[in-house]
Formats: C-alpha cells, structure tokens, sequence
C-alpha cells in the first residue's frame, strides 16, 4: 500500500503533467519544452505511484540498458517514457500533432497506473 506522502506526490506530479500538456497544445512555440516536462512529470508520478522514486528509477535504467525485451508492462511502458524524454531532449523539432497525440496517450495511461495505486482520481 502507497503510503500518504508518496500518494500526494504521484497525484501531484500527474496533474502537473496534465497541465503541462494543456500549456503545450496553447503555445506551440513553447511546446517542445513544455512536452519534456510533462513526460518528465508523467514517470515521476508513477514512479511515487509505485514505491521509492529512487529504486524504481534504478531499475527502470537498469532495464532500459541492458538491451534485452522487458516483459513486465508498467516496466516497459516507464522504459518507453525514458526513451522518449531522451528523444525529446536531443531533438528539438517534431512533428506537432502527432507528437501531443502520442503524449496525451502516455500522460493518461499514466495517469491510469497512479489511480490503480493510489486508488484516487488524478
């Protein structure tokens, strides 16, 4: 069971990345920065969703780098938002649309795993 402080912490982090998106999708010259946070947001949110922010941060770097297929999916989907929040550091373009498509779906999948948690509503 999730304690108070880390419930607090994932459901804050969720709504701020929820937030960042909306800013993105409002302000498309702004909108690189403000997707980067709010993926950033999104795995810190199920990060505390799921235990110690700083063991599971290990493990997910742990698994992202070993190179073998990760099997379990809340793993694989904090993988793929490893991958992309590198991606979006190193590559300042995108394409617009797709890209704030691709992020909803990762900020409420995210927010899906904190609720499941923490049994709140994000």
């Amino acid at each position: 069971m999730i304690n108070h402080y880390r419930r607090g912490w994932a459901l804050r982090y969720i709504r701020e990345a929820k937030a960042e998106l909306l800013a993105a999708k409002k302000t498309p010259r702004l909108a690189s920065s403000l997707i980067l946070e709010a993926l950033r947001k999104a795995r810190f949110a199920v990060y505390y969703s799921l235990g110690d922010p700083a063991s599971i941060e290990m493990i997910v770097h742990k698994a992202s780098s070993n190179g073998h297929e990760v099997k379990d999916p809340i793993l694989k989907f904090l993988v793929e938002i490893e991958q992309m929040v590198q991606f979006f550091s190193e590559v300042p373009d995108f394409e617009y649309e797709k890209t704030i498509e691709y992020v909803s779906n990762v900020i409420q999948t995210a927010s899906d795993i904190v609720e499941l948690f923490t049994g709140e509503k994000a």
